[in-house]
C-alpha cells in the first residue's frame, strides 16, 4: 500500500499561473488531481524512493458525483496584474434625486398653468358671454330747461339750415320758423340774389322754400316752406330784458355743420354795427344796433337764433368782427365778438316782409354830413342833387333841425358819428317820438321828433 496521504480538492477560487514552480512545503501532500473531461481515473506520484512503482489498488466503486451544470465563475488571481475585487454598494439608483423632483414639478406647474390659461382665453373668446367693462348706469336723460342741454333740446325742431344757390355762387346759412304757416326768418345776405333756396330741418328733411321779402338796409330776409307738417315755431322773447352778462345760446349751420349749439353770455348792448356795402354805392350795408356776444359764432351761424335762458330768441346771428386783414396774424373765424340784430327789431321788420314783401324805415328827414370827423352827426349843408339837406315839412323840419346842426345825442345816449345816428334811430318804429341833443353855434338845445317813414330797399 502506497504511502499517500489524500486532501479535499482546493478551493474554487485557488488556482495557479500556468508555468509557476511547484512551492509546497515539505510534507505538504500534491492536491488530488480532479475529474476532467476526458480522464476517468486518479493520477500517482510516489512520495518514496524515485523508479520505485507502487502496486496498484484498486478503489472501491462509488456513485459517481451528480454533475451540475457548468458556471462560469470568477475566480480570484492572486498573481494577476489586478486583483478582481468587488464591493457590494447596493442597488443602482436610477431615480431622480430631491432638486431634480422640485425641478421637474416647477417644470409641470408652469407648463399646466400656461396651458389652462389658454384653454380659458379660448373658452371665453369661443362663448357666447361678452365683455363688458364697469360703467355708470342710465341716468335720467332730462335736462333743466334752463341749461344749455335743456334750452338747444328746446330750439332745435324750430331751426333750418338754408342751401342757397345763386347765378355765380352758393352758400349755407341758417334760419328758424316764425309760424305754423311755415315762414323762416334769415339773414337777408343769405338769400340775396338767390335763384335756388332748400331748406333741411333738424330731421333731415329737406324742402324746397320761396322767397317772401327782403330787406338789405336791416339784413333781414323772409322765405317760406309749403306741404310741410308738425312745424315747431321759436318762441319770441323781448330784446329790451337783455343784460350784460345773461347767458345765451347760439344754434346754427358753421361751415354747412348744421345744428351746432355754442354757449356764451350777451358781452354787450346797443353795439353800432354796419355791415356790407359790397355795391360801393352804400344800398347794400346794413345798420344795427346789436346785442354782442362771445358765443362762438362762424360763417354759416348767419340767420340762427340767439336764445336766452327760457330758449326765448333774443337775436339774429348776423356778424362777426375778425381780426385786420392785413394782420399777419389774424385768426379765422370766430374770436368771440359775435353780433345779433336784436329780436324787437326782427320781430317789426318780419311782420312787415310778411304782409308786404318789404319794410319801412324810421326817418328824421335830414341829409347828413358822412365825411364829418368830429364827435357826433353833423346834418350836411346840402342834400343830393343839390336838394335842401333838411326836407321841407318832414320830420326834422317839423321838430326845428337846421343844415349846419350836429346831433350829439338820442334819447341822452351818445352819437359818435353818422352811422350812429342811423342805427340809433332805425333801433325805432316809424311814428315813435325822440328826443335830440343838438349842438349849434356852440350851444346844446334839445328838440323832439316825431319818426316818419321810409320804404326799405
Amino acid at each position: 500500500m502506497a504511502d499517500r496521504q489524500q486532501t479535499d480538492p482546493a478551493p474554487q477560487w485557488w488556482s495557479r499561473p500556468e508555468g509557476t514552480a511547484d512551492s509546497r512545503r515539505d510534507g505538504v501532500p500534491a492536491p488530488r488531481p480532479e475529474s476532467r473531461a476526458g480522464g476517468g481515473g486518479h493520477g500517482a506520484e510516489g512520495d518514496g524512493a524515485a523508479g520505485q512503482e507502487a502496486p496498484t489498488q484498486e478503489a472501491p466503486a462509488q456513485e459517481p458525483p451528480t454533475q451540475e451544470p457548468p458556471t462560469h465563475e470568477v475566480r480570484y488571481d492572486p498573481w494577476g496584474a489586478q486583483p478582481l475585487q468587488a464591493v457590494d454598494r447596493g442597488r443602482d439608483r436610477r431615480g431622480f434625486r430631491l432638486w431634480q423632483v422640485a425641478a421637474l414639478a416647477a417644470a409641470t406647474a408652469l407648463l399646466a398653468g400656461g396651458i389652462g390659461g389658454w384653454v380659458g382665453v379660448l373658452a371665453e373668446r369661443q362663448s357666447s358671454t361678452r365683455l363688458e367693462l364697469p360703467q355708470a348706469a342710465v341716468a335720467d336723460k332730462g335736462r333743466a330747461p334752463d341749461s344749455v342741454a335743456g334750452i338747444a333740446a328746446t330750439a332745435l325742431p324750430g331751426v333750418v339750415t338754408l342751401h342757397v344757390r345763386g347765378a355765380k355762387s352758393s352758400g349755407t346759412g341758417t334760419g328758424f320758423v316764425l309760424d305754423p304757416q311755415g315762414h323762416i326768418l334769415t339773414n337777408n345776405h343769405v338769400v340775396a340774389d338767390a335763384k335756388e333756396i332748400a331748406v333741411t330741418f333738424s330731421t333731415g328733411e329737406s324742402v324746397t322754400a320761396e322767397l317772401v321779402g327782403r330787406d338789405s338796409g336791416y339784413d333781414l330776409a323772409v322765405v317760406k316752406v309749403s306741404g310741410v307738417r308738425g312745424l315747431r315755431p321759436l318762441s319770441l322773447g323781448n330784446s329790451e330784458n337783455v343784460k350784460v352778462g345773461d347767458p345765451v345760446v347760439a344754434i346754427g349751420a358753421p361751415f354747412d355743420l348744421s345744428n351746432t349749439v355754442t354757449a356764451g353770455i350777451i358781452s354787450a348792448t346797443g353795439r353800432p354795427v354796419t355791415a356790407g356795402g359790397d355795391k360801393g354805392d352804400g344800398s347794400d350795408i346794413s345798420y344795427v344796433d346789436a346785442l354782442q356776444t362771445d358765443a362762438p359764432i362762424n360763417p354759416g351761424n348767419s340767420g340762427g337764433p340767439l336764445l336766452d335762458a327760457r330758449a326765448h330768441v333774443v337775436g339774429i346771428n348776423s356778424a362777426i368782427r375778425g381780426a385786420d386783414k392785413d394782420d399777419p396774424d389774424r385768426q379765422g373765424g370766430s374770436i368771440g365778438l359775435g353780433f345779433a340784430i336784436p329780436i324787437n327789431q326782427g320781430k317789426r321788420v318780419a311782420e312787415e316782409l310778411i304782409a308786404t314783401g318789404h319794410a319801412t324805415h324810421p326817418v328824421i328827414g335830414v341829409t347828413l354830413d358822412m365825411d364829418y370827423t368830429g364827435d357826433g352827426a353833423r346834418v350836411g349843408d346840402k342834400g343830393e342833387d343839390g336838394k335842401p339837406s333838411v326836407t321841407a315839412g318832414g320830420p326834422g323840419a317839423r321838430a326845428g333841425i337846421k343844415p349846419g346842426d350836429v346831433i350829439t345825442k338820442v334819447d341822452g345816449q351818445r352819437v359818435r358819428g353818422g352811422d350812429e345816428l342811423i342805427i340809433k334811430i332805425r333801433a325805432h318804429r316809424p311814428g315813435d317820438p325822440l328826443t335830440l341833443t343838438v349842438l349849434r353855434d356852440g350851444r346844446e338845445r334839445t328838440l323832439d321828433v316825431v319818426l316818419g317813414s321810409a320804404n326799405g330797399s
